[in-house]
């Protein structure tokens, strides 16, 4: 029988060579920019939680639809957070990155300004599709950006901080819910 094509892992291991070389030398603002662009992606994960009566109340709207502008945010990010990976590694990951946090803060201004609930849902899965650009491509610029032996205490920190701001969220959304609007 004859074989059409290349094995598919050819290519694969081509384009993930490890390079022993960095990227750039701007390693530490590299680490400042992913730690910032990836906790906006986790924060909201969790900041919209204590916000919710709130919503419900001054958009009348039903608890099914309360659980969608939770859920359509998970499902998103969830969904196509392999396929941002890839497509950083297609296009460039700085620019997957960038074009993430763009859409990420254009949708969290659409939820800030969002008319109903509907526009809320659909704002929300806006910015789970700007996380799922956001996260892969912050990691994929860090392993591009230090060496290999400073590679794991620049993911560690990476780690550690988003899952701070992670911790930080119901806090900082019952603090804007009690001081300002949700």
């Amino acid at each position: 029988m004859a074989t059409i094509g290349k094995s598919p892992c050819d290519e694969a291991a081509i384009l993930n060579a490890v390079s022993t070389h960095p990227c750039t030398g701007s390693g530490n603002w590299v680490l400042v920019a992913t730690i910032l662009g990836s906790s906006m992606a986790f924060i909201d994960g969790t900041v919209v939680n204590v916000a919710l009566p709130a919503l419900q109340s001054d958009m009348h709207a039903t608890i099914t639809e309360i659980q969608w502008v939770v859920e359509c945010y998970a499902i998103f990010l969830a969904a196509l957070l392999l396929t941002g990976g890839s497509v950083g590694d297609i296009y460039s990951r700085r620019k997957a990155f960038a074009i993430g946090v763009i859409l990420f803060g254009a949708a969290s201004v659409w939820c800030g300004i969002a008319g109903n609930i509907r526009q809320l849902i659909v704002a929300r899965g806006v910015q789970g599709i700007g996380g799922a650009l956001l996260v892969p491509n912050s990691l994929a610029l860090i392993s591009a950006s230090f060496l290999a032996e400073d590679r794991g205490r620049a993911i560690g920190t990476w780690s550690g901080l988003t899952a701070i701001t992670t911790a930080i969220g119901p806090v900082l959304g019952g603090w804007f819910v009690q001081h300002a609007s949700w």
